[in-house]
């Protein structure tokens, strides 16, 4: 249903992510509340990209996370994902254009957290990134 682009370069991964965020709502939306493996399982995605989703409505507040299952109204996840996007942005002042495996142990954030802050950055408009091999995690993030 909502297959990701095999594509071995994209330059437009905020359009992406924001695309991506709309399918998770719409399911949401449609299904009500729901875990990460049924997420997964309904999206077709890969994990990094449902945490950027994720991010992206966090940043809109349309989605909160209960114990392990994920439903749409007022976000509870600022905290978290609003502080790891904060050191993500540091990180890609000091450090330029920074591939996704880097930018975890550069900001000491676990890889999963680092795809729902950097969600979060792209709804903000903030970051920017090519996709050049999501199977290797091979994604470079930079400031806008």
């Amino acid at each position: 249903m909502f297959l990701f682009l095999s594509v071995s370069y994209l330059s437009d991964i905020v359009s992406l992510f924001g695309e991506q965020a709309g399918a998770v709502w719409k399911i949401l939306h449609e299904k009500g509340p729901l875990s990460e493996s049924e997420l997964l399982t309904l999206t077709h995605f890969k994990q990094q990209q449902l945490y950027a989703a994720i991010g992206w409505l966090a940043r809109e507040n349309k989605v909160r996370k209960e114990d392990s299952t994920y439903r749409l109204g007022e976000t509870n996840l600022v905290p978290t994902i609003g502080k790891d996007a904060g050191k993500i942005w540091r990180t890609l002042e000091i450090w330029g254009e920074v591939d996704a495996q880097s930018l975890s142990r550069l900001s000491r954030i676990v890889e999963q957290d680092v795809f729902t802050a950097v969600g979060w950055l792209a709804r903000e408009g903030k970051v920017d990134g090519v996709i050049r091999n999501i199977d290797e995690k091979k994604i470079l993030f930079w400031l806008k």
